[in-house]
């Protein structure tokens, strides 16, 4: 008998879980969470809402785009927001906190391996493959995103225009954002029905379920998501000082220059201004730390992000190896190796903590909001933008990863990157190619596209001359 034919007949819904059992099953999904945003709310959709109907569909999607309109990582914030709903505030520390604790300690383990063996020829191989693995797995996040928001034409001028605005003119992300999220509140107003929401049904149009949470609230049983002035004032007291504390000590403690200071602040100004998920995040990132900070090179962002799409937790675990890099370089009196770890866990604390901020401030209203269709609007307006800052990220990747060497060419106002044609190197080109045949047309998943273009990698670099 399945789960819904069970439900159906003695009409007492799912069951709510116990804390311990929550935790198990978020433990299960930090571990699991492989496979970049997509993979991961994907996981969880199957886990939460099909089949342990702890939330109901429409629910989870509007607390998914919240998420999404957030800055950081959507699919850890969306962890977080339903481990509240369910179990208060220690429910979403431990949902969130499960959530990334495996791929950080992974990705810990990965960045001293890449310090101590990447000068060595077979891992220089190895990494020829993954780069170009990595250009096909973003390619193909993009497109899956623009399936799904770029729902009219409407919507593809607004990616479009992202794009433009961010590539050619080197717009700033938060006022592409912004300026997506003006035009649905505008398009809500005069156009309501191109900027509705796609409203969604459940599998085979079958109709909306009532999950734990959304039974929970019609008993009354969730007093903590109504909003008020005083619990929020309460939450801003509390994880400001945790977010930001540390950052004010080691300024206080090394100066404004030292390399603490820069990546406690510049990862707490990402936290910030950097929305739209890991991929709209990255394009930024990787150019101030290549260009402005000088913390690593190109090549190695794009290695960093290769290791992190082979971790579960969420993508933007890159920034850990970006903060390993920093202070490894920068180490003063410590031991580099020691410096570099304490980089990271600088830059995880930095990067997660307003997650937590974000969730316990702002869900009691997005729950008074369900419904709303002005916000339905802006979000779909900022979905559509960040499809345009993706696909700009994959022509950055692209342009690193096919091409030796790239230039910033300035000309009436803009200035696009462009590449040297005759630092081509064919076997990036080649590799990214059949990759990108694997996972497109074949569906080949991300993880045995990464292991078989790392092998072919070896090959290339074995019997070929680059």
């Amino acid at each position: 008998m399945t789960l819904a034919t069970s439900h159906d007949a003695t009409s007492a819904g799912p069951t709510a879980p116990t804390f311990a059992e929550a935790i198990k099953v978020w433990a299960r999904i930090g571990c699991l969470s492989f496979g970049g945003p997509a993979g991961q709310i994907a996981l969880m959709y199957k886990e939460l809402v099909e089949d342990r109907r702890w939330i109901g569909e429409q629910r989870f999607l509007h607390a998914l785009n919240y998420c999404m309109l957030l800055p950081g990582p959507e699919a850890q914030q969306l962890a977080i927001y339903i481990g509240w709903l369910m179990h208060r505030t220690i429910g979403g520390l431990v949902a969130g906190l499960l959530f990334i604790i495996p791929g950080a300690l992974v990705m810990l383990g990965l960045s001293l391996l890449y310090v101590l063996y990447r000068d060595v020829p077979l891992v220089d191989a190895v990494f020829l493959g993954v780069k170009a693995a990595v250009l096909a797995v973003v390619v193909e996040a993009g497109l899956r995103i623009s399936r799904r928001a770029l729902k009219n034409r409407a919507m593809v001028v607004i990616a479009v225009a992202a794009f433009i605005g961010i590539y050619l003119f080197k717009i700033p992300f938060p006022i592409i954002i912004l300026a997506a999220g003006l035009v649905g509140w505008l398009g809500h107003r005069y156009s309501p029905t191109t900027f509705a929401g796609a409203g969604h049904r459940g599998k085979a149009g079958a109709p909306e379920f009532k999950g734990v949470v959304d039974l929970m609230f019609d008993r009354g049983e969730l007093d903590h998501a109504t909003p008020s002035g005083p619990k929020a004032l309460k939450t801003c007291a509390i994880w400001l000082p945790i977010w930001l504390g540390p950052v004010l000590v080691l300024w206080l403690w090394s100066g404004s220059a030292s390399v603490w200071t820069q990546i406690g602040g510049f990862f707490s100004t990402m936290a910030v201004v950097t929305f739209g998920g890991a991929y709209a995040v990255l394009a930024y990132v990787a150019q101030a730390a290549v260009e402005t900070y000088g913390w690593l090179q190109a090549g190695e962002m794009i290695d960093g992000l290769g290791l992190a799409e082979t971790t579960p937790g969420p993508l933007i675990l890159v920034l850990q190896f970006v903060g390993f890099f920093a202070a490894y370089r920068a180490p003063g009196g410590l031991d580099p190796m020691m410096a570099g770890s304490l980089g990271a866990v600088l830059t995880l604390w930095v990067t997660f903590a307003p997650c937590f901020f974000w969730i316990f401030l702002g869900a009691p209203y997005v729950e008074a909001l369900r419904g709303n269709k002005a916000i339905s609007a802006v979000l779909t307006a900022i979905t559509a933008a960040v499809v345009g800052v993706v696909m700009n990220l994959a022509l950055w990747f692209a342009l690193h990863v096919v091409f030796r060497e790239v230039r910033s060419v300035e000309f009436l106002g803009l200035a696009p990157d462009l590449p040297v044609l005759s630092s081509l190197d064919w076997r990036a080109a080649v590799l990214s190619a059949a990759a990108m045949i694997a996972m497109l047309r074949f569906k080949i998943g991300m993880i045995p596209t990464l292991v078989a273009a790392a092998l072919a990698g070896i090959l290339f670099a074995q019997f070929l001359v680059g």
